[in-house]
Order: structure tokens, then sequence, then C-alpha cells
């Protein structure tokens, strides 16, 4: 029993060692491998891995994408000197663990994020000083947003060892102060291009009205000439037909002719018309061949 004592004490020491000696790392971390306080090696691989017992520390680090979203709107100013509030915030991760480590002092998460805050909100009033209170919160917004994330991205991956993988503007208002004045001078803008809509609209419906009625006459004259025209043609022909019908019998043409006046002269038994027995009136009375000395 009592050679159990001792065996039993390396047994223990064994695994005590081992169990020092042996480390896992997570698929979503990366672990930093120190001895003596200085960095030996940085593991990516996830499994289990060996240290140095005693010798040796690990530090793990969450590689997972993180927020940090600032909890009081930020105060920037547009190229027209007026103020804005912007409420934003920012996805980001680390993206070499040794170069994060040694920036943050000892991987400090609080002092990440008061870099990434500093970072950020450089960027954002360096993009808004170059544009106006419309284009910031309304017109270019996706762009800001995309060359912050850029800028950033390219400083702090250098700087601090993090990658932003997003920058968003959840909100961008005006101040109490400046938003009744920017409002009113926004509604005196609409109304003047209002105004102006307006009477460019009326003086284009004048120019239709006028184009319109010119055309009407135009059409009017047109329709009128070509009336004539036709008119005149029915008259040149009949004219023509007439002159050829006397042409082949004029005796006929002047009897029909005189029957004509003597239907129009004697439609009704009141008429009345003076006229010496002699006249030329009553020619074919007289006579068919229309002779004056023929039957009566």
């Amino acid at each position: 029993m009592k050679a159990l004592g001792p065996v039993l004490g390396v047994v223990i020491l064994a695994l005590l060692l081992a169990y020092g000696s042996l480390f896992t790392v997570d698929p979503r971390q990366n672990a930093i491998v120190f001895q003596f306080s200085e960095i030996k090696a940085v593991v990516a691989e996830p499994g289990l891995h060996v240290k140095l017992p005693v010798l040796q520390k690990v530090a793990k680090f969450d590689m997972r994408i993180l927020t940090f979203d600032d909890p009081e709107p930020l105060r920037f100013i547009t190229s027209e000197k007026k103020p804005v509030l912007v409420d934003s915030f920012v996805k980001w991760r680390i993206a070499d663990a040794r170069l994060y480590f040694i920036s943050t002092d000892g991987g400090s998460e609080s002092r990440a994020a008061t870099r990434i805050k500093q970072t950020i909100s450089g960027g954002l009033q360096n993009e808004f000083n170059k544009r106006t209170v419309h284009e910031v919160v309304s017109g270019e917004r996706d762009k800001i947003m995309e060359e912050v994330r850029d800028k950033a991205d390219q400083e702090l991956r250098r700087d601090l060892g993090v990658e932003i993988v997003d920058v968003r503007l959840k909100r961008v208002d005006l101040p109490q102060e400046v938003s009744e004045s920017v409002y009113r001078r926004m509604e005196a803008e609409r109304k003047r291009i209002a105004n102006e809509l307006r009477s460019t609209g009326s003086a284009e419906a004048e120019k239709i009205r006028a184009d319109a009625d010119r055309q009407r006459e135009v059409t009017l004259a047109e329709a009128y000439r070509e009336a004539q025209r036709v008119k005149g043609d029915g008259d040149a022909k009949a004219s023509a037909i007439y002159a050829q019908a006397f042409s082949q019998n004029p005796e006929f043409y002047s009897f029909y002719r005189s029957m004509e006046a003597y239907r129009s002269t004697f439609r009704g038994k009141s008429d009345l018309l003076l006229l010496e027995p002699s006249s030329e009136f009553f020619r074919y009375l007289k006579d068919a061949t229309g002779k004056s000395g023929g039957k009566k």
C-alpha cells in the first residue's frame, strides 16, 4: 500500500501536466500563445493544441462580427454650415489577433471601440463637410456609408488589426434650433418651384391654344378654298353641258327654257302678270314652234 502512494502522485502529476499542456481552439476563435508575456504563436486552426505547461499561457479572441452602437448621436457640420445629428452603428471583427492584442493594450474591447468611434466619426465629418443637408439626408446616404466604411477599414486594418464590415446611418436629424428655419426655407423653395411650373404650364397652354386656333383657321380656309374649287368645277361642267345641249338643238333648248319660265311664273291661281300680247314671253304659247305666224 505504501508503494501505491508515490505511483498515484506521479499519475496525478502527469495528468496535471497533460491538462496544463493542452488547449482547444473554437472555430469562432483565434488563440495567442504567450511565454513570459511574449507572443510566441497565433493559433487560427480550430481543434486541440499543445503548449508548454506553466511556462506558456493562452489568450483566446472571438473572431465573430461585433457591433459598436454609440448610444449618443454625433453632431456634424454640412457644407452649408448646418449642424446635423447622426445616429450610426458599425459592424466589425478582429482580422489580425496579434496586431489587435498589441494595439489595444492586451485585447481591450473598450479601447478598440474608442478607436473605432474616433475613426468613423472623423470619416463621417469629412464626408458631411462635402455635402448639403439634402444630400446627406436622402441624396447620397448610401455613398457616404460606403466611402466611410472603405476608408475606415483600410486605416483600422493597418493600425488596429480589425476589419470594418459595415457602417450604417440609422438616422440623420436636424437639431431643434435649425429644424424650423430649414423647413421654412424648404417650403418656400417648393412654392417657388410650383409657381414656376404653373407659369410654364400657363405659357404652354396659351401656346397650344394659339397653335390650335391657327390650325383651325388654316383648315377652314383650305376647306373653303376646296369647296369653291369644287363648286367652280361643277358650275363649269354644268355650263359646258348646257352649252353642248344648246349647240346640238338650239330650238329645243329655247323651248325647254321657256317651259321652265312658264312653270315658275304661273305656280298659283292668284298669280298675275301684265304683259303685252305681242311680248316675246308668249312666244311658245302662240305657236309651239315659236313662230309668230303659227296657231294660237
